[in-house]
C-alpha cells in the first residue's frame, strides 16, 4: 500500500534485492501500512541515501527496513541517521550464503541499535515493523492481535488433522 504519507521506509542496496524485501510490503499490505520502496546503497549511493534516512521521519517514517547483503553497511548506517528503529535484513550471498550479511547486521556497535531478522527474512521484518507501530495505535493492535490468533487457531487445525 504505498501511499501519501508512508510509516514505513523499505529501503535495499540493489534492486536485485526487491524479491525478497517485497515480502515485507506484502505484509504491510495485509495490515493496511502504508510504505515507500526505494534502492539506495550505503556505498554506491552514499549522499542519496543520507538524504533519504535524514529526511525520512520528518517526512513521517516510522520504521526502516533495511535490507543488505555481504558487508551489508546499508542497515547500521541507517540507524545512524535515523532517530526511530531500523530492522535489518540480511540478505543471502552466493559466497558465504548471507552468514556475512547477518554478522555485519547483527554487530553494530553500542549507541547504534540494528534489529536484526533472519537471513532472507523480510516478512518478519515487516511483522516486527507492525508491532512497533501498534504499540501506540490500537486499532493496529487488534490486527496483530487477529494475526498471531488466526496463527495459533492454524496449529490448533494442524494438530487435529495430524494423522498418528
Amino acid at each position: 500500500m504505498k501511499e501519501k504519507n508512508p510509516q514505513v521506509g523499505i529501503i535495499m542496496g540493489s534492486d536485485s534485492d526487491f524479491p525478497v524485501m517485497q515480502e515485507a510490503s506484502k505484509v504491510l499490505d495485509e495490515f493496511g501500512v502504508g510504505y515507500e520502496i526505494k534502492v539506495a546503497s550505503a556505498h554506491r549511493s552514499p549522499d542519496y541515501t543520507a538524504k533519504y534516512v535524514k529526511s525520512a521521519q520528518k517526512r513521517g517514517i516510522k520504521v526502516i527496513i533495511a535490507g543488505a547483503g555481504g558487508a551489508a553497511h546499508l542497515p547500521g548506517v541507517a540507524a545512524s541517521m535515523f532517530p526511530l528503529p531500523v530492522i535489518g535484513v540480511p540478505i543471502m550471498t552466493k559466497s558465504l550464503k548471507g552468514m556475512d550479511s547477518l554478522l555485519s547486521i547483527v554487530q553494530m556497535p553500542g549507541g547504534v541499535p540494528v534489529a536484526t531478522v533472519g537471513i532472507n527474512n523480510a516478512k518478519n521484518a515487516g511483522l516486527l515493523s507492525v508491532q512497533i507501530l501498534a504499540s501506540g495505535n490500537s486499532s493496529l493492535l487488534k490486527k496483530m492481535l487477529s494475526y498471531k490468533n488466526k496463527m495459533e487457531s492454524d496449529v490448533i487445525i494442524k494438530n487435529k488433522n495430524l494423522k498418528v
